[in-house]
Order: C-alpha cells, then structure tokens, then sequence
C-alpha cells in the first residue's frame, strides 16, 4: 500500500481522541498554524504535524504500553530528523483538551523554526507555503 493510501487509511480509523483534537486544529484554528494528520515523515505517519513549526503531536491509548519501546525509537527518530515531539494520552485529549491545546500553543511559540525546513526523504513535501499567521500577534 502507497503512503497516500496508507495515511487515508489511518485517517478513517481515528480514535475519538484523535477526532477531536483534529476538530480543534484543523483549519489552522490554533495559534493561526496549519497541521496535518497522519502526515508521512521518513518511515513513519504522524497523528498530527504542523510543518512549519517543525512539531510532531502523537496521540497514546492504551496499546502505548505494548509499543513503549518502538514508540521511544520513533520519537528519537523524529527528533534527529529535526522535529519537536509531543506525546499524549488519549484520556487528556478526551477530559482535559484545554490543558493540552496550552501545552500544544506554548510548544508552537517555543519552535526553534519560524518556517519549514528542507523537506527529508519521503515526507510529503506537496509545496504547501508556511502559513503567513502561524504564530502572528504574539511577539
């Protein structure tokens, strides 16, 4: 099966976690930022990546217990790729998601990168501009 495909895939099989974060992102409605979901970077598919601030938002249920070990490889992965990630549970989406989209808006403000870098091997790279508001008003 074909990346695109593939991310198609795993879009249809969100978790209700995962749906309502991506109802709370979508369409650049946090921060002014513009994220993916299942957005292919190297071997892997992001829950939710905002390119141009370089931010990888990754969302664990309850199988995380069994995939500790390939998650913590994935994460180290992601970072030596040059992405910022961040993990959470599916129950603080689901009970506390005003908690999270904090913690996600100060990891947005916090990005090294003010716009996306060079696209690595197998990451998509559709031409997509940096949004022009990802983060505008809050220097």
């Amino acid at each position: 099966m074909r990346g695109v495909e593939f991310a198609r895939k795993l879009r249809r099989g969100s978790t209700d976690a995962e749906q309502r974060l991506w109802h709370r992102l979508r369409g650049a409605r946090l921060h002014g930022c513009k994220f993916r979901r299942q957005h292919p970077i190297g071997p892997w598919f992001a829950d939710f990546a905002c390119i141009e601030r370089r931010l990888v938002i990754e969302l664990d249920g309850g199988q995380h217990a069994e995939r500790a070990a390939y998650d913590r490889r994935r994460t180290e992965g992601l970072r030596l790729a040059g992405w910022s990630v961040a993990r959470f549970w599916d129950n603080e989406v689901l009970n506390d998601m005003d908690a999270v989209l904090e913690r996600i808006v100060s990891l947005l403000l916090e990005s090294p990168h003010p716009g996306p870098l060079p696209a690595m091997r197998g990451e998509g790279g559709d031409g997509d501009a940096p949004s022009p508001t990802c983060g505008r008003g809050l220097e």
